[in-house]
């Protein structure tokens, strides 16, 4: 039996671990502080790239947080297949810290790396789009005022955008995670349909309301 207590929890849940997962990423870097007897300057500059891989990862991480916040928004209630659904996008999420580390230890241009990194994060947008598809399918479990607004596009988007970066990480090492820009462009592609979309979707009014009533 589903109940809203369990629903509740299935969130709470999510959040927890995306808050550990997230907390995971800066703790390679507070170990290198910790042993570091240097100068400050010294060590941020020695530090560059592991600083931006951590700032790109968090990033990442909390972009992917608030497209579930917003999904789950619209929800009321969740199916067994919602919760598997949720449970491998937060498998991906936790495994994250992992490839960003090895990104930092080994050669910026290992095709290995970059593939786990960003095959991670085609995993997370398609358990995204997989949870969208399931709440567009049962619509018991979506609020009564949001029926009809789960949109697989924006999801479908997203996944397409980073398979297109992780061919292109893989093809150009040289361009290595410049290719998530992509992402970026696929925000604003994002934002173009859905303005489309509404407007195309809102009710004419009449040129001049005077004259409709008069006549």
């Amino acid at each position: 039996m589903r109940t809203e207590r369990g629903f509740s929890r299935l969130v709470s849940f999510s959040d927890g671990v995306v808050a550990i997962a997230i907390t995971l990423l800066v703790l390679p870097l507070v170990t290198s502080a910790a042993e570091e007897q240097g100068d400050v300057s010294a060590f941020l500059a020695a530090n560059v790239w592991q600083l931006f891989v951590f700032v790109l990862s968090f990033v990442v991480i909390g972009r992917f947080w608030m497209l579930h916040h917003a999904m789950y928004e619209k929800l009321t209630g969740y199916t067994t297949s919602l919760l598997w659904a949720n449970m491998l996008w937060l498998l991906s999420i936790v495994f994250l810290p992992f490839p960003t580390q090895l990104l930092v230890r080994v050669d910026e241009s290992s095709r290995t790396a970059y593939a786990l990194y960003i095959g991670t994060m085609i995993v997370t947008s398609f358990a995204s789009l997989l949870q969208q598809w399931i709440a567009s399918r049962n619509p018991q479990i979506v609020a009564v005022e949001a029926r009809g607004t789960v949109r697989l596009a924006p999801a479908v988007l997203t996944l397409l955008v980073m398979i297109a970066a992780l061919a292109l990480a893989l093809l150009v090492p040289a361009i290595g995670l410049w290719s998530l820009l992509l992402i970026a462009i696929a925000g604003r592609l994002e934002r173009l349909v859905t303005r489309r979309k509404s407007t195309a979707s809102s009710p004419t009014r009449p040129e001049n309301p005077e004259r409709t009533e008069n006549s």
